[in-house]
């Protein structure tokens, strides 16, 4: 039975509450956030799209309890986030590893700050080098490994705290187009493994089709949701299906409006 049948909604695990976020610089205010309601469900996977510098980050970072709201709520299973916390990870672009720790010692990082005795974080830190196939190269440091085994090191770095959210922000937006797909398909595989709630950010709408269980298309600066996209295909998808294709049209039409409408507002006497 479905919830338009009549089976209860699932409430969600994270989300935002008729969120804004403001920020003031010499005297200067800028809106990057502005009434963003949205609720994530447990275990799914969504991606958040939207016009470069919009707020996607932003949005993210209070998520993680990096920033908090102007206005609004930020929530983790029914609580306000009040700041950072275990129970959610958060990998970045630029991956962010120590440079002077093996890829073991950046995945016990967080084990460490929270005094777990050194046989369970060998333990735990050995689970998740497996999963990420990491096998091999756990004495390795960041500098001698590529780009996709760093962010892997990110990956179990953040998973071996056992977050309930995992939070990453254009995670493989640094990578090469071969590398950068195979890294889906690790997320992907990583993800039905463990079933993390994620949500994910990203510039590209290809990326998004194919990793989300939705897709959240944000508006230009101040970004408020402009859509959200079920994709409701079966993984593992084929993008050159025509049903992929419908899909990511549909997500490239809602973005593209919103670029423009960014850039229009650039071109306007007096904004920057």
């Amino acid at each position: 039975m479905t919830a338009a049948q009549g089976a209860p909604a699932q409430s969600p695990i994270l989300e935002a509450l008729a969120v804004s976020k403001s920020f003031e610089k010499d005297d200067r205010v800028t809106e990057a956030v502005r009434d963003v309601t949205l609720g994530i469900r447990e275990g799914e996977l969504v991606c958040l799209v939207g016009p470069s510098g919009c707020g996607k980050t932003t949005l993210l970072r209070m998520f993680a309890g990096l920033e908090r709201p102007s206005h609004g709520d930020v929530r983790l299973r029914g609580r306000t986030i009040a700041g950072p916390g275990a129970d959610r990870g958060m990998i970045f672009q630029s991956f962010a590893l120590f440079p002077w720790r093996s890829a073991r010692r950046n995945i016990e990082f967080g084990l460490e700050v929270r005094r777990v005795p050194k046989e369970e974080r060998l333990r735990i830190s050995d689970r998740y080098i497996d999963l990420v196939g990491l096998k091999g190269f756990e004495h390795a440091h960041p500098r001698e490994l590529s780009g996709g085994m760093q962010q892997r090191v990110g990956l179990a770095r953040a998973l071996a705290n056992d977050p309930a959210v995992m939070l990453m922000d254009e995670p493989f937006g640094s990578l090469d187009a071969q590398t950068r797909n195979m890294m889906q398909l690790e997320l992907l595989r990583i993800w039905q493994s463990t079933r993390k709630t994620v949500v994910f950010v990203t510039h590209s709408v290809d990326e998004s089709v194919f990793l989300a269980d939705r897709v959240v298309v944000l508006t230009a600066r101040p970004a408020s949701v402009k859509s959200v996209v079920e994709v409701g295909l079966p993984r593992p998808r084929d993008r050159a299906s025509a049903e992929f294709a419908a899909i990511r049209h549909r997500v490239l039409q809602d973005l593209t409006e919103e670029v423009l409408k960014g850039m229009a507002q650039q071109d306007r006497p007096g904004v920057v």
